[in-house]
Formats: C-alpha cells, sequence, structure tokens
C-alpha cells in the first residue's frame, strides 16, 4: 500500500486528494492518502456562511465559467444542478473616476477596447488618450524575447490613461497587485501572443472574440453543450453555486470518505531523497510516506525545504494581505441603489476601497427578498496600512466612502468583516521561469515530492483545481513507475 500526503486542504489540496484517490481506484492500487491542514477547517480561502436568510461568502464568490476543469470537476461530484449563472442585471459595471462613476464602455475583452462606438463615448478616457489607444493599430511588435510586466505592456500598446483608468482596475484586482510589477506571460499571456500574431493588441482581442462566436457563443460564453451544465447557465461568463462555493468543500469531503483528514495539523520538515520522505508535524510526530504533494504557499513549501535554491527564490514572492466587508440592508433603505453589478477603484482616486460588489444583483439567491446585500474590497500592493485599523475602523471607513460615492446613508442591518493575510501572490516578472526551476530541482531531489497552488500558475478556483489534478496525476505516475522498477 502506498502512503501518501497532501499538505494543504485548500480547493488546491483537496482537488489533488480526490484524483489521486480516483487514480488510484480505479487502477485497483491500494493507496492510504492523509490530507493534513494547519488550520481548523478545510476549504482554504472559500468560506461560505449563512445568517438571518443571507448567504455571504467571505472569500471567493464565483468562478470564470469557461475554465473547465472546476466544470469537470463539478460534473464529477453531481453538482450541476447547484450552479448558478450570474444575473443579466449583474452585467453592468462602473469605474469611478474623478469622483464620479461611469459605466465601463460596452465592449471591453480583459479591458481591452474591441468596439469603437462606445470607446470614444466614454468618459473614462480622454480624446488624447483614445487617440493614444488607437496607435495601437499601427505600433510596431515588440522584437524583444521574454517577459515582461503586465503595465508595461498595456502602457506600450493603449497609452498610460487605458491603463490607469480601465485596464488597472479591472485587471490588477484579480491580484490586488500592481500591473508595473506583475508577469505578463504568468498573467495574461493570450496578449502576448495576440501583439506578435496580430501585430495589434486591439485587432488579436477582436479575432478572439470572433473566435468564440463562430464557436457558438459571444466572447462572455461560458461552457458548451458538452460541458453538461444546465442550458441556461452555458451562457453566464461567471458561475457559483446555489448554497455558495462552499457546495464544492463539502462534496469533495464527502466524496472521499476513506482519506484521513486532520486539520490543526502544521508540518514542521520534510525530509528524504529516495522513495520515503520522512514528515515531522507541530507536537513531535513522525510519519513516513511514498509520496507528497505540497499544496501550500509557496513561502511555507521553501520553509520546509529549506535547502533548494531555487525553490526558496520562489518561496521569496511577496503576499498581499487583502480584506472584505459584507454590509446587508433593507432594500428600502437604498435610495440611491445602484443600477449595476458595482464599481471599480482606480489607484488614481485614492480610496480607501478597491471595489463594491452588489452583490444580490449579481446573485439574488444570496439575499432574501427586500434585503440588499454588498461587499467591499481592501487592499492592494503598496496599500497595506488598512492592517493596522480595528474592525470596526474598517467598517467606518467603507461606509463613509459608500455614502460619498454611492450616497448610502441608511444603517447597514448587520457587517461582516473578513480579513485575509498574505492571500495574494504576486507574479513577478520572470515568474513561470521561477517555477520551471523550482519544478525541476525538486523533481531530481525529491522526485516523490510535487508542489502546486496559487502562488505557482493561477490564483482562481479553476486554476487551482487544474493545478490539483495535474500535481496527482503527476504523483499517481511517478509511484508507478516506481512500483514498476
Amino acid at each position: 500500500m502506498k502512503k501518501i500526503l497532501v499538505a494543504g486542504g485548500g480547493i488546491t489540496g483537496l482537488t489533488a486528494a480526490f484524483y489521486l484517490r480516483k487514480r488510484f481506484s480505479g487502477e485497483e492500487m491500494p493507496a492510504e492518502i492523509t490530507l493534513v491542514e494547519q488550520n481548523g477547517q478545510l476549504g482554504g480561502k472559500i468560506r461560505t456562511s449563512k445568517r438571518d436568510g443571507f448567504v455571504i461568502e467571505r472569500g471567493p464568490d464565483s468562478f470564470l465559467a469557461r475554465k473547465t476543469p472546476i466544470i469537470d470537476l463539478t460534473r464529477e461530484l453531481g453538482l450541476e444542478g447547484e450552479l448558478a449563472g450570474l444575473h443579466p442585471q449583474g452585467y453592468k459595471t462602473y469605474i469611478l473616476h474623478r469622483g464620479k462613476l461611469h459605466p465601463m464602455p460596452a465592449g471591453l475583452m480583459l479591458g481591452i477596447p474591441t468596439r469603437w462606438q462606445p470607446f470614444l463615448k466614454t468618459g473614462l478616457v480622454s480624446p488624447l488618450g483614445k487617440a493614444r489607444a488607437a496607435m495601437d493599430l499601427f505600433l510596431p511588435r515588440r522584437k524583444e524575447q521574454g517577459d515582461e510586466a503586465l503595465g508595461d505592456f498595456l502602457e506600450r500598446r493603449l497609452g498610460k490613461e487605458v491603463l490607469e483608468h480601465i485596464a488597472e482596475p479591472l485587471l490588477a484586482g484579480i491580484y490586488a497587485g500592481d500591473t508595473h510589477a506583475l508577469s505578463l506571460q504568468a498573467t495574461f499571456p493570450q496578449f502576448a501572443l495576440a501583439e506578435q500574431k496580430y501585430g495589434s493588441l486591439i485587432r488579436g482581442m477582436i479575432a478572439g472574440m470572433n473566435r468564440s462566436s463562430s464557436a457558438g457563443g459571444g466572447p462572455a460564453a461560458g461552457p458548451r453543450e458538452e460541458s453538461g451544465i444546465p442550458e441556461s447557465l452555458r451562457y453566464s461568463q461567471f458561475l457559483t453555486y446555489k448554497r455558495g462555493l462552499a457546495t464544492l468543500v463539502d462534496a469533495l469531503i464527502q466524496a472521499m470518505p476513506d482519506v484521513r483528514f486532520r486539520t490543526g495539523c502544521r508540518m514542521l520538515q520534510l525530509a528524504g531523497t529516495g522513495s520515503r520522505y520522512e514528515v515531522t508535524f507541530a507536537g513531535g510526530l513522525q510519519e513516513s510516506y511514498d509520496g507528497v504533494i505540497l499544496a501550500v504557499p509557496n513561502y511555507a513549501a521553501a520553509e520546509l525545504l529549506p535547502s533548494l535554491p531555487a525553490l526558496r527564490e520562489l518561496g521569496a514572492i511577496p503576499y498581499i494581505s487583502v480584506a472584505n466587508v459584507v454590509l446587508a440592508f433593507r432594500k428600502e433603505d437604498l435610495q440611491h441603489e445602484l443600477g449595476g453589478s458595482g464599481f471599480l477603484v482606480p489607484r488614481t482616486e485614492g480610496r480607501f476601497i478597491t471595489a463594491c460588489t452588489w452583490t444580490s444583483r449579481k446573485w439574488p439567491h444570496t439575499a432574501p427578498d427586500g434585503r440588499v446585500l454588498l461587499r467591499c474590497y481592501i487592499g492592494r500592493s503598496g496599500e497595506q496600512a488598512w492592517q493596522q485599523l480595528s474592525d470596526e475602523q474598517l467598517v467606518e471607513n467603507v461606509k463613509r466612502e459608500l455614502k460619498e460615492i454611492v450616497g448610502i446613508g441608511a444603517n447597514p442591518l448587520f457587517c461582516e468583516v473578513t480579513r485575509l493575510p498574505r492571500s495574494m501572490p504576486q507574479y513577478p516578472v520572470g515568474h513561470l521561469e521561477r517555477v520551471r526551476r523550482a519544478r525541476e530541482e525538486l523533481a531530481g531531489a525529491m522526485p516523490g515530492v510535487v508542489i502546486a497552488g496559487a502562488g505557482l500558475q493561477g490564483v482562481g478556483l479553476p486554476d487551482c483545481i487544474r493545478q490539483g489534478k495535474e500535481a496527482a496525476d503527476a504523483l499517481f505516475r511517478h509511484l508507478t513507475a516506481v512500483s514498476a522498477d
């Protein structure tokens, strides 16, 4: 019997354990799988709570429907009927510019304009800025090879105004990062491909949109018919679950009755060079395993394996802390309810909050009739002073800015604050090369140890699920090869 340890009880680790179990069961090979998590609960950043009829997400609230790993997992767990699509009223988003909310122009694809008429009408960019963006159609391709900063790329192609007023709040918000410090290849490699293939970022994004349309859906289309999800959801850009994202976590746990789950269990040391690996846990417990998957933050993996230089370098990338404040209101108390899904706040506005989502407009199932649920976001790269404030101070700052921006002066029914320390990995320029070196180094020194997680190749739920499955497949191949020898 193979003994396997999965370290990390977030969505990556849970997925890795699920697919490991499935691979061994499919081959009728005995395996003992143990998953350890140093915190008291499983699910990582996925945290759903219920209160007074509200469904409250304290971490992520949805996922991109076009990324199929999470759709495949949903189907394997029999959760298709639990999926919920974005409400049609939830597609309109605003951006704060010079203290006023402007609707995001139609035709944006990942923040890149693909329709000229709405872009030319927007008040987010000056006439000079619009002319500068149009130069993308004539500027030469980049000749240098290799990675570059996302912000440098967008400013080079579209100009500073489009970057700061449209692209930055939209794209950097995904990572809570500084676009001038984020790797283009690790975040949006399709931008570089568009430039090289079409000689223009705008032309490339239009071509990509046209390909999506000819494949049977618009640019925001979700899973196609073969995905097996309900037909009404196939064109929703984002999806979630009716009872919250914790539905996925609960289903994964229930699908693995023979996996040993140990919460509140911290790894201190990992050693070994061949087919056996010795793990020391807090409290002095030591156990031996045939294989290990480290689905933990990069800095945690580096602390466990300090003798590996490439992994130490990868472990040095920064992780940004963020928080969110959820507020519930009576619908009649909101005289100035925003007609859309929320708004984004560029860095240049100098505001405390970075974005606000009208959660119950996007996902009606999250609030009972006559009630409204909002979520405001705090924290990004270079703006970490909020961590010194109390929860009460965070709430007061949020309430003040909601009143100033959208005129909400009513007292909420309740507020809930969630702090997510060191939760957002920042991919620096050259990040994918660092990941490659770390994996090669680990494969040479400890071939039965595999790394995976948001700090490597994608922070969204589908990307983490993909990495968990890939890690399970890699370790299964290694262990079966060792057995064959």
